[in-house]
């Protein structure tokens, strides 16, 4: 997937394409996770598709849900879509940040001799 310490440096199209393949993954990841939390939203806490994607949205985003919730049912999604969503922003930045934070460390390491 990456070039190794020994091989060169890749080129920058080879870069921006190997970027943008992993932001596309980043974003199946992330809209994956919002199908999770609308989903549980709906069937779970009974909202309208609308405020599910609404409460999904926000909890994703790290900003909070807007809806009350009135179960304890919906209430303990909630909490567990919110842990969820923490871990989610993690891995999403560790899959985007990763071919640039490579490409950093390869260009650090080609002057290194062995």
């Amino acid at each position: 997937m990456f070039e190794r310490k020994s091989q060169t440096i890749a080129p920058f199209s080879v870069f921006i394409i190997r970027l943008a393949r992993f932001v596309g993954m980043a974003v199946l990841l992330i809209l994956a996770a919002l199908s999770i939390g609308i989903a549980g939203y709906h069937w779970i806490a009974g909202l309208r598709w609308v405020d599910a994607l609404l409460n999904a949205s926000m909890i994703l985003g790290g900003m909070g849900p807007v809806d009350r919730l009135t179960t304890a049912g919906a209430k303990v999604f909630a909490s567990l879509y919110a842990l969820f969503s923490g871990l989610v922003f993690i891995a999403v930045m560790g899959i985007v940040f990763s071919p640039i934070v490579h490409r950093m460390l390869h260009r650090f390491h080609m002057d290194e001799k062995d």
